[in-house]
């Protein structure tokens, strides 16, 4: 019995680690928007948001840990050391201040700022909110303190406490009826892949390639020997960890799809957030929200901050860490003063055309073992993946360079040509067909030698 409690606190442990990892800023706004987005139809949407959202970055870290890979670019050195490379530096260009870092400021500034200023006043107000937000990324990230371990410790489980009361007085004295809500276009015939895309806004399966060795070194050194035994525990621990998030989802998208009844469908689900805590708590609740949000967000941009500095000084041992991290606070600040919206709008593009080739990389480094980790399967299926993902990309650029006739030319002939490319998802069955041949050529090699 005592051994059992052992083995459970330890998956616990693993569980709370994975967690934290993987819910952020993005975790916030996306869940409760695709709420208002799906409607009626939000079961399927969710379950399409959780696939990519929770059980890709648990993928992401099973690739990691059976491929033995320190990190994102040991992961993708089979397609090539130029391709790792690229791959590498998109990604965390991605997660860090081109996206996610800024986004880190922008969604607490949506959440309990923006809608208490006037529209001439918005502006001002972001830059002062991000200057300050960024200058105290820049400080805490710089020095060695206790501080991270009070707000890991303390001030984000107040947040998450804070989170479960607004589930429980919604599931009491719910805003209205889940069947009600009209979803809206995108959700009507598809809303499954529409959630799997809106998935892709979370960015955590890039998150878990680039953390998913710290995990992993983390679990190792709890004392389990041999990659069998990482592995499972990581698969335990990971389930545990991707439950917490995936319940967080559903209350989310629960208030999202609820708030229907007394709010009009927001541009970004900060705003939306912001609404429901008023309707249940008042000023105070906004109050609270707005802190603990810039509390938690900050925590997630100092990681990102931290691992982007560190992995760059790495490959560039010639400038310094902080160099790098004062670069990477000085771009966020700026792209975080485009707002929430246009960043999101900016970046979807980027991740209809990462994304794919990160799920292709993350599902042959699980099953490599039955291949042998071969370079040619690696390389066949990722360049499949790649040409209809740009086609992908091109679709989902903002009007104005989606309205180009070059742009509409692409995208008549990906309509014409492409499989799924309606619903996103152009690049899926080329990469089982890039699979395919990539595992044959591999056999015929074998045959050969």
């Amino acid at each position: 019995m005592n051994k059992f409690k052992t083995a459970s606190k330890t998956y616990l442990i693993i569980g709370s680690l994975i967690f934290g990892m993987i819910f952020g800023a993005g975790n916030l706004v996306f869940p409760v928007h695709l709420g208002q987005l799906a409607g009626r139809n939000w079961l399927p949407a969710a379950a399409g948001f959780i696939l990519s959202g929770v059980l890709l970055p648990l993928f992401a870290l099973l690739a990691i840990s059976i491929t033995r890979s320190r990190g994102l670019f040991e992961l993708a050195l089979p397609v090539g050391p130029w391709f790792a490379l690229i791959f590498l530096l998109l990604v965390h260009a991605t997660i860090g201040p081109f996206c996610a870092t800024p986004r880190s400021a922008t969604v607490p500034y949506a959440i309990g700022v923006a809608p208490y200023l006037s529209a001439k006043m918005q502006p001002v107000g972001l830059a002062l909110y991000t200057g300050a937000f960024f200058l105290l990324v820049y400080f805490f990230a710089t020095r060695e303190g206790k501080i991270t371990e009070i707000i890991g410790k303390v001030l984000n489980p107040v947040f998450l406490v804070m989170l479960f009361v607004i589930f429980l007085l919604a599931f009491i004295w719910p805003m209205g009826k889940l069947s009600t809500p009209q979803p809206t276009t995108a959700y009507v015939h598809h809303a499954f892949t529409s959630g799997f895309l809106q998935g892709y806004n979370t960015m955590d399966a890039f998150a878990m390639l680039v953390f998913g060795v710290t995990i992993v070194a983390a679990i190792s050194q709890m004392g389990f020997k041999g990659s069998k035994a990482v592995s499972l525990a990581t698969t335990k621990g990971g389930l545990i960890g991707c439950l917490g998030v995936g319940i967080m989802y559903f209350g989310l998208i629960y208030l999202g799809t609820t708030s229907r009844h007394h709010f009009a469908i927001a541009e970004n689900g900060g705003t939306t957030l912001n609404q429901v805590a008023h309707y249940y708590m008042g000023d105070f609740g906004n109050a609270l929200l707005l802190t603990l949000a810039t509390i938690t967000c900050m925590t997630t941009a100092m990681g990102l901050a931290i691992a982007f500095s560190q992995d760059f000084h790495e490959r560039f041992p010639k400038i310094s860490y902080k160099a790098f991290l004062r670069m990477n606070c000085l771009l966020s600040f700026a792209i975080a003063n485009l707002g929430l919206d246009k960043i999101v709008l900016w970046s979807t593009p980027v991740l209809m055309l990462l994304y794919p080739l990160a799920i292709v990389l993350v599902l042959l480094g699980m099953f490599s073992p039955f291949f042998g980790n071969a370079p040619v399967v690696y390389r066949s299926a990722l360049l499949f993946t790649f040409v209809p993902a740009l086609f992908d990309m091109v679709n989902s650029f903002p009007p104005v360079l989606r309205d180009l006739s070059g742009s509409q030319s692409l995208i008549s002939f990906a309509k014409r040509c492409l499989p799924l490319y309606d619903l996103g998802l152009g690049w899926l069955p080329f990469a089982l067909v890039g699979t395919v041949l990539g595992l044959v050529c591999w056999r015929l090699t074998l045959r050969r030698q």
